[in-house]
């Protein structure tokens, strides 16, 4: 099993930029592909991006590509999420996520092992 810790998150303003970071502990971290969602007031929790256990493979939501980055750093056991051009509607609890499984996608169903969440607050 993995634990799974994020920080990072923060009030800025649109236009500002942010890194996330997730700390995982427990089992072998190069054995779990890993992804981020974010969950808004009254929303579903859904998919922002991920990440395959090899980190060559990336997969993103449309409304985020182009101003979001997923990375990871095997040898620190942490994921990244560095994001860019910040937005209102980017504001949201953001989670982080790992599974077992060779799947790196939007399925929030395959993803067994969660963290507590930050808070990302862009202003207008």
């Amino acid at each position: 099993q993995v634990q799974l810790v994020e920080s990072g998150g923060g009030l800025v303003q649109a236009g500002d930029s942010l890194r996330l970071s997730c700390a995982a502990s427990g089992r072998t971290f190069t054995s779990y592909s890993m992804g981020w969602f974010r969950q808004a007031p009254g929303k579903d929790r859904e998919f922002v991006a991920a990440i395959s256990w090899t980190g060559d493979r990336t997969e993103y939501a449309d409304s985020v590509k182009g101003r979001f980055t997923i990375s990871r750093d095997n040898a620190k056991n942490t994921e990244y999420l560095q994001m860019n051009s910040l937005k209102p509607e980017d504001t949201a609890v953001y989670y982080c996520a790992a599974n077992q499984r060779y799947y790196w996608g939007p399925e929030k169903r395959l993803y067994p092992y969660w963290g507590q969440g930050t808070q990302v607050t862009v202003s207008s």
